[in-house]
């Protein structure tokens, strides 16, 4: 008894689009077959993938031409196309059910048909219909394709500029497929036919990676494969509200960066920031940076909200954690005046704990965070939190310890702390942790020297508790004594 071919769509990138049909086929499938480029990837293969299980045979099918690689594609890969139905007509005669993975639907400029062509003929098949990336598309825009007598036409830009032209001029709304290097022709029609103001660029829509903007702005040499142009119902979509994210970049290593924050990075349209932390950031297309030195925190936080109210997604950037002295608070405090753009928070890995982790773990049992710096509260109100900190013999991590403004306070913290500390507290000093200059040094509260600690700097303060190994390894008990 032969298999049976299934085609299977999945839907235009967001695994959970997937129906519960495709879902149930994929799992209880012999084979599961799905092409790729020669580099290996698959899309397909990647969206199907939470619904593998174990045991399964993976048949992959490897394109072995683009259109600049021949003279003759069409015969390559029509010759191509024949050796893989072949491969799959194989574990069909074995008895095997066949699943064919297709991002989209199989039959919406499917590569799953070419199989269907030459296999549907001679054994037992079935279709499943998935979501297509014009209905994504049209999802994450949130304005409909047509509505009433309107009339869609889906368009290849493959096509010649001129008859692309002509199709569009002639049309309610449209889909433009096959971008990448066809954007160009595909903006020369769009203009052309006087569509251009109304058309949007969608690219990698429903997953974690999309963008959206109108076409007019997209750059032609950034355009992936993976994107279509949209030309939606003549009732214009509502202007897309804007957001502004605060995220915490970590101290300096990217695989401190969390999954979140680089998801969230990913997919902002305006990057804000110091400088030095947009450096850390890569260029994307589509994504504009603006960079502005580090004591304007309020005035880069209007500018983010100003952004956010003409439709953007603006990411924030903050070193560390940008709740622990950093661009949170200066964002929320602005946002606050107005209350009319939402505003939410990325964790990041914090500069303390980065350090404490690199020395052991100094940061075992209770600690204060206190910051150095003078220029948003008076030395004397730092001077009594320390105090008072080292009374309670707590663990403390020292951020903003000194800048080239600002070099009296290490002197002045240390004299303060030796009233109260004994003279061999173990002292972490961290420097450019997760950077390229990462130093941690060891020492102790007399033997600290304020000359040495700049702004790149963390300190941690051990307690009465904390204890440096014979290999300098730092860590603070979890218990405390009780007598």
């Amino acid at each position: 008894m032969t298999g049976k071919l299934y085609g299977v769509g999945l839907g235009p990138g967001d695994p959970e689009l997937v129906t519960v049909k495709a879902a149930r086929l994929i799992g209880e499938a012999d084979v599961i077959a799905f092409h790729s480029a020669r580099h290996g990837r698959s899309v397909a293969k990647t969206i199907a993938a939470p619904y593998f299980r174990d045991g399964q045979i993976m048949e992959q099918l490897v394109y072995p031409v683009t259109t600049e690689d021949t003279d003759d594609y069409q015969g390559e890969i029509d010759a191509f196309y024949e050796e893989a139905a072949a491969k799959l007509a194989a574990h069909l005669d074995a008895g095997r059910d066949v699943v064919v993975l297709a991002a989209g639907d199989p039959f919406f400029y499917g590569s799953y048909m070419h199989m269907h062509k030459r296999l549907a003929d001679r054994y037992e098949w079935e279709v499943v219909p998935g979501v297509t990336s014009v209905s994504g598309a049209s999802a994450v825009l949130g304005t409909p394709l047509v509505e009433r007598d309107e009339v869609l036409t889906i368009l290849p830009g493959t096509l010649p500029p001129a008859e692309l032209a002509t199709r569009l001029a002639d049309t309610d709304s449209a889909a433009i497929l096959k971008l990448g290097r066809t954007f160009g022709n595909v903006k020369t029609a769009l203009e052309a036919s006087g569509r251009l103001d109304g058309a949007w660029y969608v690219e990698r829509a429903t997953t974690g990676r999309q963008k959206m903007s109108p076409l007019a702005d997209v750059d032609p040499g950034e355009v992936p494969y993976f994107s279509l142009a949209l030309l939606p119902s003549n009732s214009k979509p509502e202007a897309r509200k804007g957001e502004v994210t605060v995220v915490g970049l970590g101290p300096g290593k990217t695989a401190w960066l969390t999954p979140e924050a680089r998801q969230e990075l990913e997919a902002a349209d305006e990057l804000v920031g110091y400088t030095t932390y947009l450096n850390r950031l890569p260029d994307r297309p589509g994504q504009t940076k603006h960079a502005s030195h580090n004591q304007v925190e309020s005035e880069r936080a209007a500018f983010a909200l100003d952004l956010a109210r003409k439709g953007k997604r603006v990411a924030v950037v903050s070193s560390g954690d940008p709740g622990v002295f950093a661009m949170a608070t200066a964002v929320l405090e602005v946002a606050a005046e107005a209350g009319d753009v939402p505003v939410r928070v990325i964790p990041g890995v914090t500069a303390a704990n980065a350090v404490a982790a690199k020395a052991g773990a100094p940061l075992g049992h209770d600690y204060a965070v206190i910051s150095l710096s003078d220029r948003l509260k008076p030395w004397d109100v730092i001077a009594e939190r320390l105090t008072a900190t080292a009374k309670a013999d707590l663990v403390i991590a020292i951020y903003n310890p000194a800048s080239k403004a600002r070099t009296h306070q290490v002197h002045e913290m240390r004299d303060l702390l030796l009233q109260h500390r004994s003279p061999d507290t173990p002292v972490v000093v961290g420097r450019d942790v997760g950077g390229p200059e990462e130093e941690i040094r060891v020492g102790t509260l007399k033997t600290l020297d304020p000359d040495t600690i700049d702004m790149r700097c963390l300190l941690i303060i051990g307690s009465s508790q904390t204890v440096v190994t014979d290999a300098g390894v730092v860590f603070t008990p979890r218990r405390y004594p009780t007598d």
